[in-house]
């Protein structure tokens, strides 16, 4: 009677063994990967029509020919966006030579405040060849939607919860290094600090 259990019991485990193995469904799968490198596998990145600091009306033509660092962020925010564009800054003037290829470029994703005159007033607090770009809600809209980038406004309140009237942008804190095609190469996360931004420039084949 054991031996027949045993041998019930082995039969099972192998059945077991061989739907984990190979029916689809079962089968472990490895987890997602994204690509860092041109091989079409990214959907990052595309057409959009902005604003720079002048007026002028800017599009992704505009970048191609060079890398650039592209940053969504807005002038009112209080500790990531300054960060983040301090460590672009001290990156592009760590990496060298490397850096002359590489465009940094802030757009806001707050439209409503960030007029061509806020964004060329923030943008002088960084890098001398930061391009600010601006736009209406529409078109910032359709720009992170390119980028896959999410933003949203979020209501501030006082220290008795009531609402102030004013608001700040819950927002993706990526970098995203694109390509002289304007293809994605790769990003940083908002916590890349300027030394591996700079080692990842230095890496560059020429534009």
């Amino acid at each position: 009677m054991g031996k027949r259990i045993g041998t019930a019991l082995m039969l099972l485990v192998g059945t077991l063994v061989v739907l984990v193995l190979y029916l689809p469904g079962i089968r472990p799968q490895p987890p997602a990967t994204t690509s860092s490198t041109n091989t079409g596998t990214v959907s990052i990145g595309g057409p959009f029509t902005l604003q720079d600091t002048t007026g002028k009306t800017v599009t992704e033509a505009d970048l191609k020919g060079r890398y650039s660092l592209v940053f969504f962020g807005f002038t009112h925010c209080p500790d990531i966006c300054p960060l983040v564009l301090q460590n672009v800054t001290r990156a592009l003037e760590d990496a060298g030579p490397a850096a002359d290829q590489v465009q940094p470029v802030f757009i806001t994703v707050d439209p409503e405040r960030d007029t061509p005159e806020e964004m060329k007033a923030y943008a002088a607090n960084f890098h001398p060849r930061l391009l600010a770009f601006t736009g209406t809600v529409e078109q910032v809209k359709n720009a992170q939607q390119a980028y896959k980038v999410f933003a949203a406004k979020v209501p501030l309140k006082d220290a008795d919860g009531k609402d102030t009237g004013d608001y700040s942008v819950s927002h993706t804190g990526f970098v995203y290094l694109m390509g002289p095609d304007g293809k994605y190469v790769s990003h940083f996360d908002k916590d890349a600090d300027a030394a591996a931004i700079a080692a990842r420039l230095r890496q560059l084949p020429p534009a």
